[in-house]
């Protein structure tokens, strides 16, 4: 059976949809919704709905965290297999996610910063890899059938 499979490209600095905010945490979630619902659709399989909340989860996560931290979203794909949906966000930063929780001056745990290990947590692999002409494309597999 093949691949569903949604891509949106982003231009860059003050090109295309990312700079008019196109892609936003909903829209990611709407493609993940819709590549899952044409899988089950094509094979017959049902939807497991507490896995397609978790494959939901991890897409916002992805794109609020490369909005917030990492200088907006240039590309998005959505691909679904057999068992995964496969969500993939670029953005423009250099910098991997933060590992540990950050602190603020005071050494006090700061704000925030539960993305990530949420993402760590729903999905069964991360992978997060730097984009030859600058930023990072950021790859959770969810389990979803």
């Amino acid at each position: 059976m093949a691949e569903q499979q949604w891509t949106a490209s982003r231009g860059g600095p003050g090109e295309g949809p990312a700079a008019r905010g196109s892609c936003r945490p909903a829209d990611v979630r709407t493609a993940v919704r819709c590549a899952v619902a044409c899988r089950c659709r094509d094979t017959g399989t049902p939807c497991d709905e507490d896995a397609l909340s978790d494959a939901l989860l991890v897409a916002s996560e992805l794109t609020t965290n490369a909005i917030l931290h990492g200088g907006g979203v240039t590309d998005v794909d959505v691909d679904v297999d057999e068992h995964d949906v496969r969500v993939s966000v670029s953005d423009r930063s250099d910098r991997f996610p933060e590992l540990t929780p950050a602190l603020d001056a005071h050494g006090r745990r700061r704000t925030g910063g539960r993305g990530w290990p949420i993402v760590c947590r729903l999905a069964s692999a991360v992978d997060v890899s730097e984009l030859p002409a600058g930023g990072k494309r950021i790859t959770a597999v969810v389990p979803v059938f």
